[in-house]
């Protein structure tokens, strides 16, 4: 785990009264960044079937999706760990021979399934066994952490260090000196968007690097300046 400070910040500098005063205040925001290799990965995929009729589509469709839950659990995936979402039914519109217009031709029924991989060591096996039987849509493979609070954490004391000295050296800058700490406001803190793997469907072996992930915190800290 390393911990990375990011080169910019937004500054805010508001004086009281005529010129420098014991009532100025200078407000920073610090970003900190700690960045750590992850241990688990959610993996969101998709079954898209087509029929003649609405209810042929949601046949092949429930017939692929089983398949595909199938091999998941004989590649070690839990039950807890697998949720499907998003199932749709729609007609497939297509444009008329003669050009008068469209016509339904069947239906398209999909659903998609998020699976999270707690092994890191078995993504490649769990998206080979999902595209055996009927998963053909990869909608994203995003790597990340089962508790991120130890992370969150180190981010936020970096934060706070970034605001620390960077409103050192302004308050130095202006003539004056940091005096206490009005004010503290911890701000929305997330993670980057993470690697995502690239496959073929008949691929033998699925390549996945998961890399390091980086865990973000910000703050902004008001002070009173003092002469």
């Amino acid at each position: 785990m390393r911990f990375l400070l990011p080169a910019m910040v937004a500054v805010g500098l508001a004086m009281g009264g005529m010129g420098m005063a014991e009532t100025g205040t200078i407000s920073v925001t610090g970003t900190g960044t700690v960045s750590v290799v992850p241990d688990m990965a959610t993996l969101n995929l998709g079954v898209t079937t087509m029929g003649d009729t609405a209810g042929a589509a949601m046949t092949a469709n429930n017939e692929a999706l089983t398949a595909v839950i199938g091999r998941l659990i004989a590649a070690k995936v839990a039950d807890r760990d697998m949720q499907t979402s998003n199932l749709s039914l729609s007609p497939n519109w297509v444009a008329k021979a003669d050009g008068s217009g469209q016509e339904v031709k069947g239906y398209v029924a999909s659903n998609q399934l998020t699976v999270r991989i707690r092994d890191l060591s078995s993504v490649g096996a769990v998206l080979d066994a999902a595209v055996q039987d009927g998963a053909n849509t990869l909608n994203g493979l995003v790597f990340g952490l089962t508790d991120d609070h130890a992370q969150q954490d180190g981010a936020r004391k970096a934060a706070v260090a970034n605001a620390m000295a960077r409103a050192k050296v302004i308050a130095e800058a202006a003539g004056a000196k940091l005096g206490p700490i009005a004010s503290i406001t911890e701000g929305a803190g997330y993670q980057p968007p993470m690697p995502m793997a690239s496959f073929k469907a008949d691929a033998a072996s699925v390549p996945v690097a998961a890399g390091e992930i980086g865990v973000q915190a910000q703050v902004t800290i008001t002070w009173e300046l003092a002469q």
